[in-house]
């Protein structure tokens, strides 16, 4: 089986589904790492270490994550923000809107599936998990962060997956994202030392953290609101 290698990959690299790399079988037990088909339970602990090692480690929550349609999703938005107090150093930058961020996006506020590498780099990820993105953008989002840069791309879907993340975890529900912290948990008990207490990671969060605190928030009568106003559609009922 062909393998997914981590990036800069170049400007139009071919999607993993091109290059012969497809899901597991629903009900297998088995996840996608790299293009390989392993135990889930083995793909959770592979993912769990990525995220404690890797730079800057980061959440990417997307519109089913950040809105909270109904309960579940609302339980889980608890579980995931759980999971980044697990991790030092972890940060969270939403992808609340898809439309297309003009005349820049701000990389430290929002991720933007139209141009993702923006953020990655800027913010030095080196790592990142994507939860409650919905598919079709999620796909966009992993392949352009992949052809760009060298961040080791997650994807946390609660359907079939994406084979263009280095590591792709399928019907994620409440049950599966407590084994990713719980595996989390265990390799820090375990004596890994997670990027965040590292000396460098040390450094370079206490940095990002005075950057920050620099920062002057503008006046609420400055401020642009993020999704501006929607064009009107049709109403069949209107005079």
């Amino acid at each position: 089986m062909p393998k997914l290698e981590l990036g800069p990959i170049g400007l139009l690299p071919p999607s993993a589904a091109a290059m012969g790399i497809f899901h597991p079988e629903h009900g297998s037990g088995m996840d996608l790492v790299e293009g390989e088909h392993i135990p889930t339970d083995d793909a959770i602990i592979k993912g769990a270490r990525e995220l404690l090692t890797r730079r800057n480690p980061t959440l990417f929550p997307g519109p089913m994550i950040v809105w909270g349609w109904n309960d579940e999703t609302m339980h889980k938005a608890d579980m995931a923000m759980d999971l980044v107090r697990e991790i030092p150093g972890m940060n969270v930058i939403p992808m609340p809107d898809y439309r297309p961020i003009y005349p820049k996006i701000d990389p430290e506020a929002v991720i933007n599936p139209c141009h993702p590498n923006l953020t990655v780099d800027h913010n030095k990820i080196k790592v990142c998990a994507l939860i409650g993105v919905h598919c079709h953008f999620a796909n966009i989002t992993l392949k352009m962060i992949r052809a760009n840069t060298d961040c080791y791309t997650q994807a946390w879907c609660a359907y079939d997956g994406h084979e263009d993340a280095l590591l792709s975890l399928s019907n994620l529900d409440g049950p599966k994202l407590t084994k990713i912290i719980e595996a989390v948990k265990k390799l820090k008990k375990d004596g890994l030392e997670p990027w965040g207490l590292t000396k460098e990671g040390k450094e370079e969060l206490e940095e990002i953290a005075a950057r920050k605190a620099q920062a002057k928030a503008p006046k609420k009568e400055d401020t642009t609101l993020f999704m501006g106003e929607l064009e009107q559609g049709l109403d069949e009922n209107a005079e």
